[in-house]
């Protein structure tokens, strides 16, 4: 009995970078930014500095659109020409309606599994990954699925925004929070926990401060962290201060794997500028 050919895809919110993409051979379906009126396609119209410098100049906060039926549907015939099987990875379902499109466009086609990754950005890439290899190893599509589904609990993902101005410009913080914030130079931590995003631990100084003691915060017991792979995703951050975030992540936990990857739209367009966070399993 000859191996079931499986395709791995994700919905561009899952923030591999193109080189990850090409590696692992993953098929992409881009989520619509729309800036000032005009839509966009995340990572292939636009990329985070031009979204940047666009809210720049109109002075408004970009929005996000999901893709939709019909986009699933003929992106699912299309993959599914060349596979037995496709397994899809949507953005948490309690952020968009990603989920519930790819479902229905799923159920069309057949032979589609979708997978509700109750996360963002590499979090979903962290199962993304986990899918390609076990399908390279010849694993079965119902058999990945049950697997991925223990393994996303144990996601620990979470960001520090340097600003809280996208997130009040776009609705999801109040203007006395964002100012509140601002003149106490804090840097929120945003925590995802069971699909939402949720504000933690806030932290005060420089943004070089910020990160670092996050890290160590994130990573204080290593006993509990799995040191396969770790993901550090930021949204145009200065890459001596990405550096410095890598070397204190190593210094904490022996990771085998750390991977470095900027945040697309989508997740851009809700942190702003100058946002990291770290992304890893839990034992």
């Amino acid at each position: 009995m000859s191996l079931q050919t499986i395709r791995i895809s994700a919905d561009s919110t899952c923030d591999l970078s193109p080189e990850l993409v090409a590696q692992y051979d993953i098929a992409v379906t881009p989520l619509q930014v729309v800036v000032d009126g005009k839509p966009y396609l995340d990572g292939i119209e636009i990329d985070p500095d031009r979204l940047f410098a666009l809210v720049e100049k109109t002075g408004r906060i970009g929005s996000t659109t999901a893709v939709n039926f019909d986009e699933y549907l003929a992106f699912f015939r299309a993959q599914r020409e060349s596979a037995d099987a496709e397994i899809h990875f949507t953005i948490s379902s309690e952020m968009s309606s990603c989920f519930q499109n790819a479902c229905a466009a799923a159920a069309e086609v057949g032979n589609v599994y979708v997978i509700d990754s109750r996360n963002l950005s590499t979090g979903i890439g962290q199962l993304v990954l986990n899918a390609a290899e076990m399908a390279k190893e010849g694993l079965a599509a119902e058999e990945i699925v049950r697997r991925l589904e223990e393994k996303k609990a144990k996601l620990d993902v979470s960001f520090v925004l340097d600003t809280l101005e996208y997130l009040r410009r776009g609705g999801r913080c109040s203007t006395v929070a964002a100012l509140g914030a601002n003149l106490l130079k804090l840097k929120p931590c945003i925590q995802v926990a069971d699909g939402k995003m949720g504000v933690g631990k806030k932290y005060r100084g420089t943004l070089e401060g910020a990160f670092l003691s996050y890290v160590h915060d994130k990573l204080a017991q290593p006993e509990t962290v799995d040191p396969g792979r770790i993901f550090i995703t930021h949204s145009g951050v200065d890459p001596a201060l990405v550096e410095k975030v890598r070397a204190a992540v190593l210094e904490c936990v022996p990771f085998r794997e750390v991977l470095i990857t900027r945040a697309g739209c989508t997740i851009s367009n809700h942190c702003g500028p100058n946002c990291l966070g770290i992304l890893f399993y839990r034992k």
